[in-house]
């Protein structure tokens, strides 16, 4: 359904430490850097047919993050979610909501994780048991 998910940074390296860390636990490479046609610098993380991109914000104004919003990233294990989890915190990222744990809800058992990045997006680490 989606071809790329992109969101706004205020510390582009920072950011990119930030999420080559995080991302390498998925396997992620490291991001490939674009400057576009007017100036701003963009990241991009491909993986497993999916792409997360970073960019300081076209129109000048400071990036700022969705409230509601989150973005959600597939883990093959619990093990997996917990190391997304530390990982993020251990560069920058701030632990939210519940610890990372297993969920039982309406939609069946969910291992999750949720985290801020350093720029405050809210990132959900997610493995759906078997």
């Amino acid at each position: 359904m989606f071809s790329h998910i992109m969101i706004g940074s205020n510390d582009i390296e920072r950011s990119k430490r930030f999420y080559d860390a995080v991302l390498g636990v998925l396997g992620a490479g490291e991001a490939v850097r674009n400057q576009n046609a007017t100036g701003q610098t963009r990241l991009f993380y491909r993986h497993d047919g999916a792409t997360f991109c970073l960019t300081e914000p076209i129109n000048g104004q400071p990036a700022s993050c969705a409230n509601g919003g989150t973005i959600g990233f597939r883990c093959q294990s619990p093990e997996q979610v917990r190391q997304f989890h530390d990982t993020a915190v251990a560069h920058g990222g701030v632990s939210i909501e519940d610890p990372p744990g297993l969920r039982e809800g309406k939609l069946g058992a969910l291992y999750l994780a949720y985290v801020r990045d350093p720029d405050g997006h809210k990132l959900c680490a997610v493995h759906r048991p078997g």
